[in-house]
């Protein structure tokens, strides 16, 4: 049975730290095993999950004892091993599941960036390009499809986990259209085309992108007869008119490609039109932890960064919007409700 001391002293939480590649590297085996997937209700040997995963059991339980010290799975004063509430998660079938999100935090290319860390922190830009000499997007889809494929099914999964929230926060009462910009497969939009029948919707993002768009939205879906599905690269052009645009965690690229895609908003919106910006912030959020490390990734991969509150206001209104109310969105967004001056 773990036992922890639930307040280690400094000398020994640092030496937990500097270990936190063996804790990600553990997560990620149970994630890509199924061994989540094979424990179900009843606690189970190591032996017998061991069969159910096809590994050598005196390994998996090293591993299954190293996770139980971090509270993901635990172990039973029989030896056996039961799930946790943080362990459930690993569940492809879990409604909350962030397998995809786990595995996505510790694919192969990550391990080859954080080493250079110090790099990217010394001259402020990313060294995914010095690394595997070609852009982070690039790479992704012709050199690691494996790794585009966890990436979209990680961004999939907080979409989908987010666009109840995002529905349930926004008043479009008086609305009568939305453009989820970059709103990737288009949870978002479709989670409020059905909330609020009288509206249509415009979904905007990459061509391959858009290409395989919720099901919801294509030809022969539920919505499809009020959505227009429009390809195209927002940092280069936006045709696109709507009374409500969304632009959801995609402002976290350089400087440079932030500053185009408002700049293309601004261009093309009608004065009045609302401009509602949702991001994971590094301050004043309850998921400051997880925020600042992923704020660390972008600048390691494609030298992006998360946003403080008022690093967001200062972009915002930069490129001539109006920020009025900031609101969580939940735990780890928040909504900048943005309008377009006349």
């Amino acid at each position: 049975m773990t036992i922890l001391d639930p307040a280690p002293p400094p000398p020994m939480r640092l030496r937990e730290l500097v270990f936190g590649a063996a804790c990600a590297a553990a997560i990620r085996a149970a994630a890509r095993l199924g061994v989540a997937d094979a424990l179900g209700d009843t606690p189970m040997t190591a032996e017998d999950l061991a069969a159910a995963v096809e590994t050598e059991p005196r390994t998996l339980r090293r591993l299954l004892r190293a996770l139980s010290c971090q509270g993901v799975f635990k172990e039973e004063p029989d030896g056996t091993f039961a799930h946790t509430e943080m362990s459930r998660l690993l569940r492809e079938d879990d409604p909350r599941s962030l397998r995809y999100i786990a595995l996505w935090c510790t694919e192969p290319w990550t391990w080859d960036v954080w080493p250079r860390l110090d790099e990217a922190v010394r001259s402020g830009r990313n060294v995914f390009e010095d690394v595997y000499d070609r852009e982070f997007f690039t790479y992704l889809n012709e050199d690691a499809p494996e790794s585009a494929y966890v990436f979209n099914r990680a961004m999939t999964t907080s979409s989908e986990q987010s666009a109840r929230d995002v529905a349930e926060l926004l008043d479009l009462r008086g609305v009568t259209s939305v453009a989820d910009i970059g709103g990737g497969q288009g949870h978002v939009l479709a989670s409020l085309l059905e909330k609020h029948p009288g509206l249509d919707g415009v979904l905007f993002d990459l061509p391959a992108v858009v290409g395989n768009a919720d099901p919801r939205l294509r030809d022969g879906g539920a919505l499809a007869s009020r959505v227009r599905i429009v390809p195209g690269d927002c940092r280069e052009d936006l045709p696109v008119r709507a009374d409500v645009y969304i632009i959801k965690n995609i402002l976290e690229w350089d400087d440079d490609s932030t500053r185009r895609t408002l700049a293309n908003i601004r261009k093309v919106a009608r004065a009045g039109a609302r401009v509602v910006v949702i991001e994971n912030l590094v301050d004043d959020t309850p998921s400051m932890r997880f925020t600042t490390a992923m704020d660390l990734l972008l600048l390691l991969n494609v030298g992006g960064a998360k946003h403080t509150r008022q690093s967001m206001v200062d972009r915002l209104t930069g490129a001539g919007l109006v920020v009025g109310e900031i609101r969580p969105v939940n735990a780890y967004l928040h909504a900048f409700e943005c309008t377009v001056p006349a």
